[in-house]
């Protein structure tokens, strides 16, 4: 048997073994040495102890779960076909790939257009996340998708202002939403997510009544979990509102200068305690009804990978309270914010997690229940993935979110214009120019579509722009090859398993039985 585990060495957390022949399950070293610098996971936490649960520098990356599966979406294969045309007319000169539509819409009443089917991860508190935001909200803008905003984005805003424990003013949660509102040209939206912290400082109330935010998300099963990271706090009160809420503040022992600072209200390091959401029906009725009431147009859930029961409750929750859109994230994607370990070893890995949810979907349905529109997430970056998870979850799921896949774009823009600027441009980029529009190949189409309000497009908005081109087009051949059209045409069908096992789990027919029927009456039937 396999060992799909990779234990106690990582590069997210900095550590390795040794010698090259560890313990398959422990991951210690087949030969522990007295002497060795403590290397190892093990090692490691022998000196800096709960600072090695988390992918590091924490807050500051983006980290992707290493565990191999037993399934996973590569053990799905898209099957193409010489003949037909589905969504357009069958002419050789209008079946062309350039003519498929990706074009797709989600929601109930209040409907979401999307150039792409995706849409970005949650984009919290982390600096990461912070640092890239223009790229990420402006690049989700330009090129039709949604953005989210992640939780607790008041609650970490050292400029909030505050009245009777609500929130009446958030800069930061200001400037996300203003930053995609301004690119915003009738496709895609900003969403904003919300968890425990969220709903008792009132920002959805505040997103809706003095922004204008019309999408909220409504998060299962998790507070908060700010934890590690650099603070200024401006005064003691706001400390102590922290504080109340449920910060444990700390400071650093080996500086003075900071433990003067601890004492005049400036804090250098801190931990979150996470408040966990209970989920309970009548209180998530209550909270759709309520994001209804103060405004909101779109209502979506996002849940993750927790036990079938929790996915059942989920279904069944979103399809009463006919919400928007559900989002269910599976195991095996990234995150900033899990504990490595977590990452790798807890919850339902994704392509399971879709295949039991279409399952339940299609019972609903044939109950004659409501199905919300559904989006998977957890793992997933390119074209081919997106066409699985469409056509694996048909004709369901409308949508495929994409967390670190839609961050690396912004960041390796950002980064381009910093190296550019800095003269310190790496040879592998500059063998394609020494400016944006030499470098990016979408530069010119964004400066004919924006004219002179074009240099006011950051890099990593060019970037997200860029990748998202290329996942159009990359969509489009895939689709063009399986002869469909558009994206509402993409079903099972479309999909074989390559291994038996495959079609256990996701109910997709095995390659060596695929077509037999169809085939064999081409063979021996009539033409």
């Amino acid at each position: 048997m396999v060992n799909y585990g990779t234990p106690n060495a990582s590069a997210a957390t900095g550590t390795k073994n040794r010698v090259a022949d560890s313990s398959p399950y422990s991951g210690i070293c087949s030969v522990c040495l007295d002497g060795c610098p403590g290397l190892c996971e093990i090692g490691k936490s022998s000196f800096r102890g709960r600072e090695v649960i988390y992918p590091s520098p924490f807050g500051k990356v983006t980290a992707g779960a290493v565990k191999t599966y037993p399934v996973d979406y590569s053990h799905l294969n898209i099957q193409g076909t010489c003949i037909g045309a589905i969504g357009i007319e069958a002419d050789s000169d209008k079946a062309l790939f350039t003519n498929v539509s990706t074009e797709t819409e989600i929601g109930n009443e209040h409907k979401v257009k999307l150039k792409v089917p995706i849409f970005t991860g949650a984009l919290g508190s982390t600096n990461i996340a912070k640092d890239n935001w223009e790229g990420m909200a402006i690049g989700a803008a330009i090129s039709g998708i949604m953005v989210v905003i992640g939780e607790n984005i008041v609650g970490m805003d050292h400029n909030a202002e505050f009245k009777n424990g609500r929130v009446v003013k958030s800069p930061e949660l200001e400037r996300r939403v203003n930053t995609f509102k301004q690119w915003h040209d009738g496709y895609g939206a900003v969403v904003l997510q919300q968890n425990v912290e969220d709903g008792r400082l009132c920002s959805p109330e505040y997103a809706v009544e003095k922004l204008g935010v019309k999408c909220l998300e409504l998060k299962w099963g998790q507070g908060a979990k700010d934890i590690g990271g650099e603070v200024k706090l401006k005064t003691l009160e706001r400390a102590l509102e922290l504080k109340k809420r449920g910060y444990v503040v700390v400071p650093d022992p080996e500086d003075p200068v900071v433990i003067k600072a601890f004492k005049e209200g400036a804090f250098r390091e801190f931990e979150r305690h996470s408040r966990l959401g209970m989920v309970e029906y009548d209180s998530f009725m209550a909270s759709v009804e309520h994001l209804r009431k103060i405004g909101a147009k779109f209502v979506s859930l996002k849940t993750g990978a927790y036990r079938i029961a929790d996915l059942a409750r989920a279904m069944r929750f979103a399809s009463d309270a006919k919400i928007d859109l559900l989002t269910i994230d599976g195991a095996g994607g990234g995150t900033g914010m899990s504990p490595w370990r977590m990452m790798n070893e807890w919850g339902i890995p994704t392509i399971y997690l879709q295949s039991i949810a279409y399952k339940f979907a299609k019972e609903l349905k044939a109950k004659g229940k409501y199905v919300p529109d559904l989006a998977i997430a957890g793992g997933f970056s390119l074209e081919d993935h997106i066409f699985k998870a469409l056509a694996l979850g048909a004709p369901y799921f409308k949508a495929v979110c994409m967390g670190r896949a839609t961050m690396i774009p912004a960041m390796v823009g950002k980064n381009i214009q910093r190296w550019l600027s800095e003269g310190k441009l790496p040879a592998e980029i500059k063998k394609y120019g020494d400016n944006l529009e030499t470098i990016f190949v979408s530069a010119e189409t964004l400066k004919a579509k924006y004219g002179k309000k074009y240099p006011e497009i950051p890099a990593g908005a060019i970037g997200m722009y860029t990748f998202c081109d290329r996942l159009q087009l990359g969509l489009q051949q895939l689709m063009a090859g399986a002869r469909k059209f558009a994206v509402k045409h993409i079903d099972r069908s479309d999909l074989i398993s390559l291994t038996q096992v495959a079609t256990d789990v996701t109910g997709i027919p095995y390659v060596m039985e695929s077509d037999v029927k169809e085939a064999r009456n081409i063979l021996f039937g009539k033409m």
